[in-house]
């Protein structure tokens, strides 16, 4: 004995749901779990990693697909991979309030660990502990904001927290040791990396003094080490106040 199943009719499980109300009739595309910030982030640009399945529906969890006359109504168009873009970038993602609560600690957690990367107690020149910041935020009675990336908010909560704890914006001072032959080549693809170029010796080998962003720490050791095989050094010379200013968070 067989079931019938309507053919517009698709069942899927474990599924987001991104709705949209356009033109007086409900929309929603199903996507994988924590896919859709990615792709709004900017971090996932292939749409099949993000997308279920390309079809648009009336009602995900029933397996309700959209009728093409109503899509082409709504949208102008009855092209769905463009459907589903709109749908994504401007739709509202359904979540459990389980759910979202742990979306917004996630991101709590997230945002003090960048805050906390980037600063230094001015006084001790030391970094603050996450938990440490976690607290601070909490005693300034911080919100996440859902529609903020965990960077923007992280530097306004460092404006914040200027009022009730000790904390700047730092810079490390790095001394670069490169080979002569690496040295032209090398430089130019740590520029971008480089705040500040303090000092520059080019001898038998390339010595560069210089200030960066203490993220980028990581990248530029990594760059040095692969590229002259060995043979160059990154010695950490201190970490340096940040000027007050507006200087961005990257």
């Amino acid at each position: 004995m067989s079931i019938f199943t309507p053919t517009n009719q698709i069942r899927l499980t474990n599924v987001a749901v991104v709705r949209m109300k356009k033109g007086g009739k409900r929309f929603e595309i199903a996507c994988y779990k924590n896919k859709v910030m990615s792709w709004r982030s900017g971090a996932e640009k292939d749409l099949d990693e993000v997308l279920q399945t390309s079809s648009v529906f009336n009602n995900v969890s029933k397996g309700q697909v959209a009728k093409k006359d109503d899509l082409s109504k709504a949208f102008g168009t009855d092209d769905l991979t463009e459907i589903c873009k709109q749908i994504l970038a401007k739709g509202e993602l359904q979540v459990s309030d389980k759910e979202r609560q742990s979306q917004l600690e996630t991101s709590f957690r997230d945002i003090a660990t960048i805050v906390a990367e980037k600063c230094v107690n001015p006084e001790t020149k030391r970094p603050y502990t996450v938990n440490l910041i976690e607290r601070a935020m909490k005693d300034i009675h911080y919100s996440v904001k859902a529609n903020k990336s965990t960077r923007q908010q992280a530097l306004e909560v460092i404006r914040q927290l200027k009022d009730s704890i000790e904390i700047q914006r730092a810079h490390m001072r790095l001394r670069l040791v490169l080979p002569v032959k690496d040295g032209k080549r090398l430089k130019e693809k740590l520029k971008p990396l480089l705040k500040v170029v303090e000092s520059e010796d080019f001898d038998d080998q390339l010595e560069m003094v210089c200030l960066v962003d203490p993220g980028c720490f990581r990248e530029i050791d990594e760059l040095i080490r692969c590229e002259t095989k060995g043979k160059g050094s990154l010695e950490v010379l201190s970490l340096k106040d940040v000027e007050e200013g507006d200087e961005r968070l990257e």
